[in-house]
């Protein structure tokens, strides 16, 4: 089964910044391609100074970090988005051996399956590996992929609706079927977007193998609307969210990131004291994003110096600002606005992803056929 589906990083932010007109970046110090092997890469000719990162759209740092960088190793880094998650990786898998880079980017616990299986990378162990998160190093026996960031798909909602009817938010999966929060709730359809696919999973791993399809009979009997993507959900349908304001959105519930609140305050104007959406953290998902050398890179010596940056304390300090996603280093402070504004999420719902490769098309199939058709 094959399905596209929007990169899992925050896309809150990426939609957010563009509306707003602020730019994100594409590349530092340059756009021309990696030319010649790096050291130890294979092949003759002079050693290229240039390290490419495959990555999917929603990748962005600071220009002053990849500055630091080139720097510290003598590598410029250019990075060549390549569409969605599922698209980058998709083009990685068809050209195999032969790749468009040194590094991809990108790849998620809903997809590593499929890219270990397909062999797109060769493997290496990081330097700094030891101070990242245990949990999140999913191919710890054969270190083809490193652990780059965390984020957590959930359900956001509304303040202010909530508070004008003097009415608690659902907090958990179990309350998104109670009679209270009939015809509230708008979902990504999960076939087709990568937040759709992280809350089904979410119910999956909640209530089991045997339980999920009634679960979201019980939602769909609730009132549950399912739209294509995450752009017409949150900045179309959801009441909470600035977009949705515009729009005059009619629901107070939506499926987003933990990691939605402090956009809103960050690129509002003026900021509000408070976020104006909230997290029910009791229906969370967790995603892990990992990066990995390509095989058959030109440069990787280039490639192995980027995944050691990928994970320093300097790349994963900025990545929270640029992509709204949560380091995998131990001891690395998340800024003000996550703290601040944002949600933690003490438990979210996690599945290996030998099972989620095992299952997932199926349970897309399964669910297409329970909710949309």
């Amino acid at each position: 089964m094959s399905t596209t589906r929007n990169s899992p990083t925050r896309l809150a932010a990426v939609a957010l910044a563009a509306a707003l007109g602020v730019s994100a970046l594409a590349a530092c110090g340059g756009s021309d391609s990696a030319g010649g092997s790096g050291d130890g890469g294979g092949g003759g000719g002079k050693a290229s100074k240039t390290v490419t990162l495959v990555s999917h759209d929603s990748f962005n740092a600071s220009p002053a970090v990849l500055k630091a960088f080139t720097a510290e190793t003598g590598y410029t880094v250019k990075v060549l988005k390549s569409g969605d998650a599922g698209e980058a990786l998709n083009k990685e898998i068809l050209t195999k051996g032969s790749p468009q880079g040194d590094v991809f980017f990108g790849v998620d616990n809903t997809l590593l399956s499929r890219a270990l299986d397909n062999g797109i990378f060769t493997p290496y162990e990081a330097k700094g590996l030891g101070s990242v998160e245990a949990a999140t190093q999913l191919d710890a026996d054969q270190h083809r992929v490193t652990p780059v960031d965390t984020g957590d798909i959930c359900v956001n909602y509304d303040k202010k609706y909530f508070a004008d009817r003097k009415l608690a938010p659902p907090a958990s999966f179990d309350d998104l079927v109670k009679p209270a929060y009939k015809n509230l709730l708008v979902t990504e359809n999960a076939a087709t977007s990568s937040p759709g696919l992280g809350f089904l999973l979410g119910t999956a791993a909640r209530y089991g193998d045997d339980g999920w399809q009634d679960y979201w009979k019980k939602l769909k009997a609730n009132g549950v609307q399912v739209v294509d993507g995450w752009e017409q959900a949150y900045n179309e349908n959801f009441s909470g969210s600035a977009g949705g304001k515009k729009a005059k959105g009619d629901r107070p519930l939506v499926v987003s990131y933990a990691s939605s609140p402090p956009v809103e305050v960050l690129y509002a104007d003026p900021r509000p004291k408070t976020a104006p959406t909230g997290v029910a953290t009791g229906t969370c998902f967790r995603q892990t994003e990992f990066a990995g050398l390509l095989k058959g890179a030109k440069n990787e010596a280039g490639g192995k110096a980027l995944l050691d940056f990928l994970i320093s304390e300097k790349f994963q300090a900025d990545m929270p600002l640029n992509m709204f996603v949560n380091p995998v280093v131990k001891g690395v402070a998340l800024p003000a606005l996550f703290t601040e504004f944002g949600a933690t999420v003490a438990r979210p719902e996690t599945l290996a992803p030998a099972k989620i490769a095992a299952n997932r098309d199926q349970w897309v199939q399964s669910w297409s056929s329970l909710v949309v058709k």
